[in-house]
């Protein structure tokens, strides 16, 4: 626990210092965010504002959780270094595609067959590595087994190691491109982004803890509704440096923004968060956790299908909190209350993890 604790405090040390820092450095190189022209009139003034923020997110986490280790004497372990190495992959993409952005002052970054293989590599290798490293229990960081608050019945590795291997690794990339893409259509009001992953963040802290608790290979004898997982204590750690450093960011990020996360902080944070909940066998109940991402990106498809088969729109703009923006809605009271939804989702689904823990007790 002391290196959970390092890791949180260590994070949001490095992102409230090393955030205004990375400012200046943005500010003296020029390089400020791109702004739509067809978005709401009241962003146009925050054309010029640094991005590119994803960056100290994303060293937050990484130098915390090396460091949490080092100065506790343990070692880190291969579940917490691939979720780190999906989100720093992801991130490192994000960079590239706001690089090109900024740099050229346009709306398009990478083209899309270059983010594409991007993605891929960094969503393969993450996959692939995933059923490697077996402990001395046989266990492996993640399982071929769809999980909804624990592994289910219904196993991808049914119809042979290669088929279900394939398998696996298109599942979890469904989950990894999912929630990368869910964060980043939330990313478009001043700390909405930052402050919702930093609750969902906290929630896989909980859940994570709890299964640290009740692992079945660290109890003196096995019980009902023990866990059966391979690193749940430092997936812990990586929960809490993510959740830190969200919330470190969120200083400089809150109305009026100092600085935008960008694409680098958007795919980096939705990295983070799949690999959390394929790891910690809990992907199904994702849609819980992260039911405000979930919200924002339904909104997207129903205003685009709508509009595709009716030629109506359901909402004057989406994705939806920019709805509620044109109807007249300030927005640090959008912000703050989808960060309330977000608490509700998140509060939803670790009451129904620990109920379905408390069945196997009756």
């Amino acid at each position: 626990m002391i290196a959970v604790i390092l890791a949180a405090c260590l994070s949001l040390l490095i992102t409230l210092i090393g955030t205004p820092l990375f400012i200046r450095v943005l500010v003296k190189r020029g390089y400020g965010q791109f702004i739509r022209d067809d978005g709401p009139e009241t962003h146009a003034t925050k054309r010029g504002t640094p991005t590119m923020g994803g960056v100290v997110i994303i060293g937050a986490a990484l130098v915390s959780y090396f460091l949490s280790h080092l100065l506790t004497g343990s070692m880190p372990t291969p579940s917490g270094v691939l979720v780190l190495w999906l989100a720093a992959g992801l991130g490192a993409v994000g960079f590239l595609d706001d690089y090109i952005k900024v740099s050229k002052q346009r709306s398009l970054g990478l083209k899309p067959v270059g983010k594409l293989v991007g993605q891929g590599f960094v969503g393969i290798s993450f996959a692939v590595l995933a059923l490697q490293f077996p402990n001395e229990y046989g266990q492996t960081p993640a399982s071929t087994a769809i999980s909804f608050v624990r592994d289910t019945g219904l196993d991808l590795a049914f119809a042979g190691s290669i088929v279900g291997l394939i398998l696996f690794i298109l599942w979890a990339n469904l989950i990894v491109t999912a929630v990368s893409n869910a964060v980043n259509l939330t990313d478009g009001l001043d700390g909405l982004a930052a402050g919702a992953a930093g609750v969902v963040f906290t929630g896989f802290v909980m859940i994570t803890t709890w299964q640290s608790t009740q692992n079945c290979h660290l109890m003196s004898e096995i019980r009902d509704g023990c866990y059966y997982m391979r690193d749940p204590r430092d997936l812990t750690i990586v929960g809490a440096a993510m959740a830190a450093a969200c919330i470190g960011f969120l200083w400089w990020n809150a109305s009026p923004a100092k600085i935008f996360m960008g694409d680098t902080g958007s795919l980096a944070i939705g990295g983070a968060i799949a690999g959390l909940a394929i790891m910690s066998r809990t992907e199904l109940l994702l849609i819980i956790m992260g039911g405000l991402f979930v919200l924002i990106t339904l909104s997207v498809i129903i205003q685009v299908a709508s509009f595709k088969l009716t030629g109506k729109r359901v909402f004057r703009m989406a994705p939806l909190q920019h709805h509620f923006e044109l109807i007249g809605w300030a927005e640090v009271t959008i912000v703050v209350r989808f960060w309330i939804i977000a608490l509700l989702f998140v509060v939803a689904a670790i009451g129904l993890f620990y109920a379905e823990w408390v069945s196997h007790l009756a």
